[in-house]
């Protein structure tokens, strides 16, 4: 069986319907345990006090926006030269998602910044190409909404992700390209040096699993809203012709 055949509306509402349960539980598992054992299980930072276990909203936040942008872009491209409608619909339901998270991470990592730079804001590299990620997010919801023929709007919201990919890319490597800025290193790396201490890494990482758990079921849902939703004006448009 070819992966496109899940592209077909039927296909991917029996597979999504299926899966659904499961990521919603384990999802919610990974947040309750990850976010628990975090806030309450680690110890204060030497440096950084109690404010360090914001860490645990803040990096899954920021990495979900980034990499719910790149999700677009895939199923943007797939809409583009596949012109499969459920792509299209999950880059529209994955947005909104994106966006939250994008403004959850922004001001969290306000919150983080403020007593460790003694500012809530600086034209830092990364911080900026995030706050541009998400006006990007704000754009492309815009586009959709003020469109209505629905493969217009897929085509133009396609391209205006291809565009913001960019600034999902600058976001992430912000540090690589531009060597300053107050913004700390990864908290996560290839290189063990740069990890945060095991006592902090493994609640982080279980947190992360939780809001990509939460990313993927709260996409599952809302495409198939958009399914059925495609389906309903598709019936209301041929009783008006009948």
């Amino acid at each position: 069986m070819s992966l496109w055949e899940y592209a077909n509306p039927r296909r991917f509402m029996a597979l999504s319907g299926a899966v659904l349960p499961w990521v919603s539980v384990g999802a919610i598992a990974a947040l309750v345990i990850g976010l628990g054992w975090g806030f309450f299980l680690t110890p204060d930072d030497f440096r950084q006090g109690s404010t360090v276990k914001i860490i645990y909203i803040h990096v899954p936040s920021a990495m979900v926006a980034i990499n719910a942008w790149l999700m677009m872009l895939v199923t943007s491209l797939v809409w583009l030269i596949r012109r499969h409608h459920v792509s299209a619909l999950a880059a529209k339901a994955a947005a909104p998602i994106g966006a939250t998270m994008t403004l959850i991470a922004l001001i969290t990592g306000a919150i983080w910044g403020q007593p460790m730079w003694g500012t809530w804001w600086a034209w830092d590299p990364r911080l900026t190409s995030f706050l541009i990620l998400f006006l990007f997010y704000l754009g492309y919801m815009a586009l959709w909404a003020a469109i209505d023929n629905p493969d217009t709007a897929a085509e133009l919201t396609s391209v205006l992700c291809i565009v913001g990919s960019v600034f999902a890319i600058l976001s992430r490597y912000a540090l690589v390209f531009w060597n300053q800025g107050l913004h700390q290193g990864a908290s996560l790396s290839m290189d063990a040096e740069e990890n945060v201490a095991d006592v902090f890494y493994w609640p982080l990482l279980v947190s992360i699993a939780g809001f990509v758990g939460l990313f993927v079921m709260l996409v599952l849902i809302r495409t198939r809203t958009e399914v059925r939703s495609r389906r309903l004006k598709a019936l209301l448009q041929r009783e008006r012709m009948a």
